[in-house]
């Protein structure tokens, strides 16, 4: 496979970011089926990869950037799990649904990526400006609201820095599963076919997870 046919059927990652979706998306086309598409794109047809692609962009591109903590990272992780699935989508075998295999990429990849950076002891709350100087995440968001008093932006800014120091006491699966489970809303079944694992394993690490943050958020208040 040439490099200039892999570039041509790869997404560019799209111009929204986290969080700045439009509150009405563009219409799209009628859904085809997955099956009929991947059938088609293990037979050599790029367009139907091309396809795939537009069905899972967004929701692909959400989760990276939201389990990083970083749009350049989920980019880049986007770019990379759609690369995977393309390389891959031969040894597609119809066991599970292309969602859950398209998300186990991605979440390995997010999984890979958290434990590099905690090794290197990077404080997750910051990030690099245009300029490459560090900031805080938290200065991102502040309270722009009519009654957002300096004293409540205050209470607002602690409670977000307790929950993210307690976040960071998790593991980098813990963490996963916790996210994908509260701030994404996946069944727990559904996180285990992406983890490759069982649901009761997966139970058992999110009590594992719930159980670190009630303790480090308790000694926070």
């Amino acid at each position: 496979m040439s490099t200039a046919m892999q570039t041509s059927i790869l997404p560019t990652a799209p111009h929204y970011v986290l969080g700045a979706l439009p509150a009405v998306a563009a219409p799209r086309a009628p859904r085809v089926d997955d099956s009929q598409l991947i059938r088609r794109a293990q037979g050599g047809d790029s367009t139907a990869f091309e396809e795939l692609v537009r069905q899972y962009d967004r929701a692909v591109l959400r989760l990276a950037m939201h389990l990083t903590g970083s749009p350049e990272d989920g980019q880049d992780i986007y770019q990379e799990a759609f690369l995977r699935a393309y390389l891959n989508l031969g040894s597609f075998r119809f066991e599970c649904s292309f969602y859950t295999w398209l998300y186990r990429i991605v979440t390995n990849l997010c999984l890979d990526h958290l434990r590099k950076r905690s090794s290197r002891g990077r404080d997750l709350t910051t990030t690099l400006s245009s300029e490459g100087e560090e900031e805080n995440v938290l200065d991102r968001v502040a309270d722009q609201s009519p009654s957002g008093s300096p004293e409540r932006r205050l209470i607002g800014r602690e409670l977000r820095e307790s929950i993210l120091r307690a976040m960071h006491k998790l593991s980098p699966r813990e963490r996963m599963v916790f996210e994908l489970k509260h701030y994404h809303g996946m069944r727990l079944r559904t996180v285990a076919g992406m983890l490759n694992t069982t649901e009761g394993t997966i139970k058992n690490t999110l009590f594992r997870a719930t159980h670190k943050l009630r303790a480090e958020l308790a000694d926070a208040r």
